[in-house]
């Protein structure tokens, strides 16, 4: 999935600068993407931690469920689907 194809309002990370090296953007994903989130099968109502999951198109978007308002990461389809797999076999090596 391409930066281009989402609506993210991006920011500049505070050790960005101006001169043109090497700067970090991070994205809020808004409007039209904002996504439904749900929690993970593996969290419970006890306020411990939980993992949210938001399912786009051909990705996926994980957040901390204490913090919604905060930062977010997206993971394509093909590596996510290796994750999950990976998780139900036990199997964190790959």
């Amino acid at each position: 999935m391409r930066a281009d194809d989402l609506n993210v309002d991006w920011f500049s990370s505070s050790y960005s600068n101006n001169q043109g090296g090497n700067c970090v953007q991070g994205g809020r994903i808004t409007g039209a993407m904002a996504l439904d989130w749900f929690s993970s099968s593996y969290s419970n109502n006890q306020g411990g931690e939980c993992v949210q999951g938001g399912r786009m198109t051909s990705a996926m978007a994980v957040r901390d469920s204490k913090l919604p308002h905060g930062s977010a990461f997206v993971v394509t389809a093909a590596p996510w689907t290796t994750f999950i797999t990976a998780l139900r076999q036990n199997d964190l090596t790959a």
